[in-house]
């Protein structure tokens, strides 16, 4: 075929990779969309031109803006309105005359239409599906073409490429009603024909229509608009000095250099000189702008704000203040950042505050570009191991817990080797494949696997237009309110052009932002991030002895059995680290070598002595992409743009015929240098092995600066970061109730939640730090509200004071808050306990009418027996994920003692090659597939975090054991190298001490 057209409904979903797909095929994409009326007629709607395809965009975003997400529909006078420049097809299934014809309207149907959209624009469209109804209507519909004069379309309503794809259509549609496949019925297709055609198929389908298949080329030549001529222009900065937006970026920039350049040298001038010269031929001054201007609206309102990823490879952004990162110190290559062989927009990342900080400096883009000038980017949520599970067993109509035990067995964060597959699985699981029913749920889930399941927003893209953005691509309201997003995922935008700022909500940002306020408000000190005391003792003895749970980017396992033995002693020591346990280094196998020759063990050596000034600071092992691209450029010449074009070459889309191209021109470029051999294939080697995984040195630094930052504020404040950190969930590695034991360990005081004292967040009292309400599970945040509202007019007496004080409290939040013990302190004279609490609360609850309910009474002891020690863990754990009493370790602790048992804290006593017993509640899975089928499991008790390795065989042996498990206990060998201590397996039991546990971070 030489063309092909895509109307996806109510959208422009599907256009961009069209384009690109049919650009790389050699063949013209032709871009439109079925809009949907409000009588449920779908509208086929082909863009002749850039007005008709602006047209189309506008007329959609009309419809989804009005409505609710996921609905909408249009009027025909609205169609009307935006006719311009559109082709209108008569529509095959729910189309205009496929509709009207049984009704007897084809004749008032074709007049509307074309009077709407000119007879020129309107075609008679014919679909064959050897369907009798189908062609009945069909015959009619050829009829009222000849009456009218109008030209016939033959076109082929197309669901899946191949017919054996009709399988997952059905499936859609029993997700789509909420069905399965045996209640259906005749919503499901009835054959397996709306698959892609060849034009001969096609010939002989419509032999009797010809003039329908020649159409079919003429309104193809007719279409000339493509994705190409889309008309997006990025915003111009407004300059109010009379001056142009490079003379006012040169002012910004020179201010913000004599500022933050300490010191400002020649060195840092001819930098930024030299990128400023870039920035102005590129045309990009005005993205640098808008992006300085909202980085000044978050210093102004005391938002923590700091940019990443490339741009702090730049000295202009450093200048702007946009990045904390002085990259001509770091020796940053600028070329990863802007190029001007790239021919692309740069990428500026900001990480803000999740939370209402992030929403505020969002809420000023739009506000400043308008509702229609600024929009959320996209994000095609596509179906992965456990949603397509779920969705294909409930159309296979298995019941609830066959449906459970099938998706349990699905985890797509799992490594997977030749011999670990989801069958074998499966026959581990007891499921029988050779039963059809079981065969095709297994066929079926992958199939779905990548698939788009639903459209959901980017977390932090915006993209940002001169004008309308709604004449570019279709807005629609995000499920958040006050947000829209464009049709448009990320790579969808940058392959068309569009250019995005990424606002990320980094939960970090926010603890840090949240630390330095508890601070202030209960030390009465200012801690300014930038202004840290650099080499902190404090801070770098805990790295070295990884102690770093909550601290940002270093408190994985990974991590922990890393720090030991890189032993961090400044600050570039935490950017190697940050980089070093990523899958770059790791597939790269530079690890081991990097930290053999830090200890000691290993010769620093070079591939080559010019690389010695590139690779000297990792001591000749390249852990960054800059490396990568610099050992390019000394080796074989490269320029800095054709350096990107091998990052991209070796990227995360990586293409053979593009390696082997790259690699043929480093040869090139190496033996014009005299480097030949094996130096030669080293080099090649190392940058081919490593640059699909490679980090960022730039964004290592960037998050090195975060979490420098993160284990002072530990190390110093630990009552107010634990607050923080606990404010701020769900972040990070650990659940809250691993955060307050951790806490508790370093000697934090913790108060549970107390009806008389807790706010709805965690604070401080005298240097203990308070649970708040957010911590009990089903309590509104209005409700607690109330609650500290109510009690800032005098203090509760008891449980029927509450009650009466706060009407806004339901029976089962006072439940649960009696559960978790928030009200044992009501009664001044004498401390209640919880089942005293639940019986005042069932009480407080049967008084009703206006004439008892405005009588308190005084609580008084139950008849009912106090909670266990087990009963109490179990209330903590169900009613707030917490605990801070002892952990449910520690009420066994005779117990293991007595069966040889070791606390964590005593395994690095423990000699090397000791077979030891170790055990503790799960609190984290870890499966990495760089770790060749290697589970990394970690074990908490009451003293500390222990770590456990097993062996592919034995979590083979043990699989549902390790996976489905609270509390382990495990036997096997202590390893104790470098400090790094951990078990190697050889045993796995369940331990059935205790129902209280956390949920643990599994497969991450």
């Amino acid at each position: 075929m030489s063309a092909i057209a895509l109307l996806d409904r109510d959208g422009v979903y599907g256009a961009p990779q069209l384009h690109l797909a049919a650009k790389k095929a050699g063949i013209q994409a032709h871009i439109g969309a079925e809009v949907t009326s409000i009588t449920g007629i779908r509208y086929p709607l082909l863009a002749e031109t850039r007005e008709g395809y602006q047209n189309l965009c506008r007329l959609i975003t009309r419809m989804k803006l009005r409505a609710a997400k996921g609905k909408g529909a249009i009027t025909e006078t609205e169609l009307a309105a935006h006719a311009r420049g559109l082709v209108c097809l008569t529509g095959g299934e729910c189309g205009p005359l496929t509709t009207a014809i049984p009704n007897n309207d084809g004749r008032a149907t074709l007049e509307r239409l074309a009077a709407i959209f000119g007879r020129e624009n309107l075609y008679v469209e014919l679909q064959r599906h050897y369907d009798r109804e189908e062609e009945a209507i069909n015959q009619q519909a050829i009829a009222l073409a000849e009456t009218f004069r109008l030209p016939l379309l033959a076109t082929n309503g197309i669901r899946y490429a191949s017919p054996r794809q009709r399988e997952i259509l059905d499936v859609f549609t029993c997700i789509r009603n909420h069905r399965t496949l045996e209640t259906a019925g005749r919503l499901l297709a009835k054959n397996s024909d709306r698959h892609l055609k060849t034009p001969a198929q096609m010939a002989r389908l419509f032999y009797d229509v010809p003039e329908a298949l020649d159409n079919t080329v003429e309104l193809s030549r007719r279409l000339q608009f493509t994705l190409e001529d889309l008309g997006y222009k990025f915003p111009r900065y407004p300059v109010d000095d009379g001056g142009t937006m490079a003379s006012f970026l040169r002012k910004r920039t020179e201010e913000g250099a004599l500022n933050r350049f300490r010191p400002y040298d020649e060195k840092s001038r001819r930098q930024i000189e030299r990128e400023l010269a870039l920035i102005e031929k590129l045309g990009l001054e005005g993205y640098f702008l808008i992006v300085w201007d909202i980085v000044q609206f978050c210093l102004k309102n005391n938002i923590l704000i700091q940019g990443r990823g490339s741009a702090a490879n730049s000295a202009v952004c450093y200048a702007l203040g946009i990045t904390a990162v002085d990259p001509v110190k770091m020796e940053l290559l600028f070329e990863r950042f802007l190029s001007e062989e790239r021919g692309e927009w740069p990428d500026i990342d900001l990480d803000l505050p999740s939370g209402n900080q992030r929403e505020r400096a969002i809420q000023y883009v739009y506000q400043r570009y308008g509702a229609l000038g600024a929009a959320m980017t996209a994000n095609v949520i596509t179906y992965r191991g456990r949603s397509a599970a779920r969705e294909v067993g409930k159309a296979l109509g298995f019941d609830p817990e066959t449906l459970d035990r099938l998706a349990s067995l699905v985890s797509h964060f799992e490594y997977k080797d030749e011999s670990d597959t989801l069958e074998t699985q499966f026959r581990a699981a007891g499921f029988d494949l050779r039963q059809p029913r079981i065969r095709k749920f297994l066929e079926l889930c992958m199939s779905l696997q990548d698939l788009p399941r639903h459209l959901g927003q980017h977390s932090g893209g915006m993209v940002i237009c001169q004008g309308q953005l709604d004449s570019v691509v279709p807005l629609e309201p995000a499920t958040m309110p006050g947000r829209n997003v464009v049709q448009w995922d990320k790579d969808d935008c940058a392959n068309m052009g569009i250019v995005k700022v990424d606002l990320l909500g980094l939960g970090m940002m926010a603890v840090l932002e949240d630390s330095l306020t508890l601070i202030r408000e209960h030390h009465n000190e200012e801690v300014d991030l930038a202004q840290l005391p650099a080499n902190d003792p404090a801070s770098y003895a805990a790295m070295q002895k990884a102690d770093t749970v909550g601290m940002f980017q270093i408190e994985s396992r990974a991590q922990m059995s890393c720090l030991p033995r890189m032993r961090p002693e400044r600050f570039y020591d935490i950017v190697v680290q940050v980089a070093i346990i990523r899958p770059g280094p790791i597939v790269g196998k530079m690890v081991h070598p990097y930290l053999k020759r830090r200890q000691g063990r290993e010769k620093v050596e070079y591939p080559h002595p010019a690389l010695e000034p590139v690779l000297k600071r990792t001591l000749g092992v390249p852990l960054f992409q800059e490396q990568l691209l610099k050992m390019a450029m000394i080796t074989a010449g490269f320029s800095g743009g054709e350096a990107e074009e091998l990052r991209r070459a070796f990227g995360f889309k990586r293409s053979e015929r593009r390696m082997k191209e790259i690699e043929v021109k480093l040869r090139q470029g190496m033996d014009r240098n005299g480097i030949a051999g094996p130096v030669q294939d080293q080099i090649i080697q190392s940058i081919s092995a490593f640059a699909l995984y490679g980090f960022p040195e730039s964004h290592a630094a960037s998050f090195a600066l975060i979490a420098y930052a993160s284990a002072y504020l530990k190390c110093h404040y630990l009552a107010a970061f634990t607050a923080a950190m606990l404010n701020n969930q769900p972040m990070g590695f650990y659940s809250p109730a691993t955060l307050v034991k951790d806490a508790q360990r370093h000697g934090l005081k913790v108060k549970p939640i107390d009806i008389t004292k807790s706010d709805w967040l965690c604070t401080l009292e005298a240097g203990a730090m308070r649970v708040g309400l957010r911590y009990v599970r089903g309590l509104r945040e209005s409700a607690a509200h109330a609650i500290v509202k109510a009690r800032g007019r005098g203090p509760f007496t008891s449980v029927d004071d509450l009650a009466l004080r706060v009407p806004e409290l339901q029976k089962r939040e006072l439940i649960v808050l009696a559960e978790v013990g928030a009200l044992n302190f009501l009664n001044r004279d004498q401390r209640i306990h919880r089942r005293d609490a639940l019986w005042q609360v069932e009480r407080a609850s049967r008084r009703t009418g206006p004439l008892l309910e405005r009588i308190e009474e005084p609580d008084r002891s139950s008849p009912l027996a106090q909670m266990t020690s087990e009963e109490r863990l179990i209330a903590d754990f169900t009613g707030t994920g917490l605990t801070v009493g002892p952990h449910p370790m520690a009420y066994f602790r005779d117990d293991m003692n007595s069966i040889g048992v070791l606390r964590a804290i005593d395994l690095p006593h423990a000699g090397n090659g000791t077979y030891v017993r170790v055990a503790g509640a799960v609190i984290a899975r870890q499966r990495p597939g760089t770790a060749k089928g290697f589970v990394f499991l970690s074990l908490e008790d009451e003293t500390g975090i222990s770590n456990a390795i097993i062996t592919p065989d034995v979590f083979a042996q043990n699989r549902f054991t390790v996976v489905g498990s609270r509390f382990l206990l495990i036997e096997g060998r202590l390893q104790n190298v470098d400090n790094v201590v951990s078990v190697k397996a050889d045993r796995v039991e369940i331990l059935p001490v205790s129902q209280a546990a956390a949920p643990s971070h599994d497969f991450h």
